[in-house]
C-alpha cells in the first residue's frame, strides 16, 4: 500500500465523521451564506479541530466564498483542504539531522507510544541509509528497556541500556559515548514518560538535556513531542503544558488509524506552531509516516 493509501485507510474514521457532518450541512441550506459558514464553523470545533482554528479557517473561507463567488459544494470542499493545508505548512521543516551524531530526544506522557514510535523512526532511518543508536533512558519503567530493545532489533539500530531503577542522565551519557564511538548518525534518546505536573521528572528531562548540550555542543539536536490522537482536545493541553517545560521541535502524532478525532492534527500546529514531523498509522514497523500536508487535507475531506 502506498502512502496515501495507507493514510486514507487509517483516517477513515475521521472522515466518515467529517463527510457525514459535512453532507448535513450541504443537504440542509441551499447556498454558502453565513447561516451554512456558522453551521459549518460548529462542525469544524466538534470535530477536535479547535474553536480559535475552526474560527479562523471559516474566517478564511467567508473571504475566499466572496472574492471568488464560490457556490458548489465541491468547491467548498477544495477551499477548505486548501486552507487546512496552509495552516499544516506554515512551520513546516524537516528535521534537522546534519551533524555526526544528531539528537532525537523523545519525551510525551505515559502510554502514547513513545516506545514503539522511536522503534519505527529507527527504522525509517536506517532504511535511510542512517547508522542509528538508541538510549534507553526510560529506567523507571518496568520492561520499557526489553520492549525498547525488541523495536531496535527489528529496525536493525543498536541500543545502549542501563538496569531499571538506573539514572537517566548517566544512561544518555553512555548513549552519546557509544553513538561518538560507533560512527552514528543519528542517536534517539528514549525518556520516562512524564506528566508536566510531575517537577522531578520534568527537573530530571532538564538534566539529560544538559548531558546532551554538554556532550554535544553543536549537535543538530530536535525534541519529539509523542502524542496519542485519540485523547482530540487534551493533546493539545499536553503540547501546551511540554513547551513550557522544553523547546519541542516537532510532533508525532500516534494512533491516528484508531479515531474519529483526526482533525486535533490541525488545531495542534495552528495553536502551538510546531510542525507534525511524523503521523502513525498502523501497528507495523512500517506505520509510521513522514508528515505530507496536502495528503492529509485530501484523506479527511
Amino acid at each position: 500500500m502506498g502512502f496515501f493509501d495507507k493514510l486514507k485507510s487509517g483516517l477513515n474514521k475521521t472522515k466518515e465523521s467529517f463527510d457525514q457532518k459535512i453532507n448535513t450541512v450541504f443537504s440542509t441550506f441551499r447556498k454558502v451564506d453565513e447561516d451554512f459558514l456558522e453551521e459549518l464553523e460548529e462542525i469544524l470545533i466538534m470535530s477536535d479541530i479547535g474553536m480559535d482554528t475552526s474560527l479562523q479557517i471559516v474566517d478564511r473561507l467567508r473571504k475566499r466564498v466572496k472574492r471568488e463567488n464560490i457556490k458548489d459544494e465541491e468547491d467548498v470542499k477544495r477551499v477548505l483542504r486548501e486552507e487546512i493545508q496552509k495552516i499544516l505548512d506554515e512551520d513546516k521543516r524537516e528535521l534537522n539531522l546534519d551533524t555526526k551524531p544528531s539528537i532525537i530526544l523523545v519525551v510525551g506522557v505515559n502510554g502514547v507510544g513513545k516506545t514503539t514510535s522511536i522503534g519505527k523512526i529507527a527504522n525509517r532511518l536506517v532504511k535511510d541509509g542512517k547508522k542509528v543508536t538508541i538510549g534507553a533512558a526510560d529506567t523507571f519503567r518496568a520492561a520499557a528497556v526489553e520492549q525498547l530493545e525488541v523495536w531496535a532489533k527489528r529496525a536493525g539500530a543498536e541500543i545502549v541500556k542501563r538496569d531499571e531503577g538506573a539514572d537517566p542522565a548517566s544512561v544518555v551519557y553512555e548513549s552519546i559515548k557509544v553513538a561518538k564511538e560507533n560512527g552514528s548518525d543519528v542517536l534517539i534518546v528514549d525518556t520516562a514518560g512524564r506528566l508536566h505536573n510531575k517537577k522531578y521528572l520534568m527537573d530530571e528531562l532538564h538534566k539529560i538535556k544538559k548531558v546532551i548540550n554538554n556532550e554535544c555542543e553543536g549537535a543538530s539536536k530536535e525534541v519529539l513531542l509523542v502524542l496519542d490522537a485519540t485523547t482530540g482536545q487534551n493533546a493539545i493541553n499536553q503540547v501546551k503544558a511540554f513547551k513550557q517545560e522544553t523547546d519541542v521541535t516537532g510532533l508525532v502524532l500516534t494512533k491516528l488509524d484508531g479515531t474519529a478525532k483526526g482533525g486535533v492534527v490541525i488545531g495542534i500546529v495552528q495553536e502551538n506552531h510546531i510542525p507534525v514531523q511524523f503521523i502513525g498509522i498502523g501497528e507495523q514497523i512500517d506505520d509510521m509516516e513522514i508528515f505530507n500536508s496536502e495528503e492529509f487535507a485530501k484523506a479527511i475531506i
